[in-house]
């Protein structure tokens, strides 16, 4: 995850080059300038932050990388009836479809 004093420090630089760009260049200019950088800090730190945990890696295999769901391990879910762990779509021991997500 992003470190929120990382996150900060990226907000507090990314408005001051911005407000340094609009006084330096002229209004059209600046502006658009202030908004590129205000559009591109966020997606360059998210894409580090996922470069660290594994989720843009060279191989876009299924089980490449850690992504949402793990390392490719897909979703597993617990009965509401047995409290049984299990993959698929009805419970193998009770034979329930009540259950809830299991990251």
């Amino acid at each position: 995850m992003i470190n929120y004093k990382t996150y900060l420090i990226f907000l507090f630089g990314s408005l001051a080059v911005s407000i340094g760009l609009q006084m330096l260049l002229p209004w059209p200019y600046g502006l658009i300038a202030a908004l590129a950088i205000f559009i591109v800090f966020p997606l360059f730190m998210r894409n580090r932050a996922l470069k660290r945990m594994g989720g843009f890696g060279t191989d876009t295999g299924a089980g490449s990388g850690g992504g949402f769901f793990g390392q490719g391990q897909g979703v597993r879910y617990i009965c509401l009836a047995c409290n049984n762990r299990f993959k698929g779509g009805m419970c193998p021991r009770c034979g329930s479809k009540m259950k809830r997500a299991d990251f």
